[in-house]
């Protein structure tokens, strides 16, 4: 009796009522590893797509940096003409000079450089053209120019500062002015186009 009346039992407990789908107890169980082999999937795609993007962007970046560079060395060359017109005949000694005489904004730090120092290109010392030997408006194409570090400034006696170059030697992307490297990307007051002139290094010591 007690085996009729369990079977009785659980049969009461299986029995469907009318407009419901019988359902069966038993729960499929995932394939063991599913979800870790498809975490493993998509964190490999999102690496591919890092790989792919990264260089993208840095690409981006560099030529950010190269327009802000065109843009700041454009700045300081129109500074020192600005300056050549209030004082004719004459160059800044520094660049909080162009400042000070309200020629520049601000200072604008070197973009592609990690400290942010230029190299400032100055005339050299055996040019004609010193202080009060430029006529007023003249502009005259320099054929040589010192290429002295912002740091060594202090050390060059009577510097007359014409112009800045970046201090990166990097590679870069742009092609500006048929240079492809930052230190030859030349701004400065005079400057002609498609004349270069000569390039003498000066660490000042």
């Amino acid at each position: 009796m007690t085996w009729i009346k369990r079977q009785l039992v659980g049969s009461k407990k299986r029995q469907v009522r009318p407009g419901q789908q019988w359902k069966p107890s038993v729960k499929l169980k995932k394939p063991a590893g599913y979800t870790l082999l498809l975490l493993l999937i998509v964190v490999f795609v999102m690496g591919l797509g890092l790989l792919v993007a990264v260089p993208v962007l840095e690409t981006q970046l560099r030529r950010e940096k190269e327009e802000e560079l065109i843009f700041r060395g454009r700045q300081y060359q129109e500074a020192i003409r600005l300056y050549q017109q209030k004082k004719p005949g004459t160059y800044p000694s520094s660049l909080e000079e162009l400042v000070k005489e309200k020629c520049l904004r601000r200072i604008y730090p070197d973009p592609m450089s990690e400290n942010g120092r230029w190299h400032l290109l100055l005339l050299p010392s055996m040019t004609k053209a010193g202080r009060g030997s430029v006529r007023a408006g003249e502009t005259q194409a320099a054929e040589k120019l010192l290429v002295v570090p912002e740091e060594n400034l202090k050390k060059i006696r009577n510097p007359q500062i014409v112009g800045v170059v970046s201090s990166s030697r990097q590679k870069s992307i742009k092609i500006y002015q048929e240079e492809e490297y930052y230190n030859k990307w030349l701004f400065y007051y005079g400057q002609t186009r498609g004349k270069k002139p000569q390039l003498i290094y000066q660490t000042g010591d």
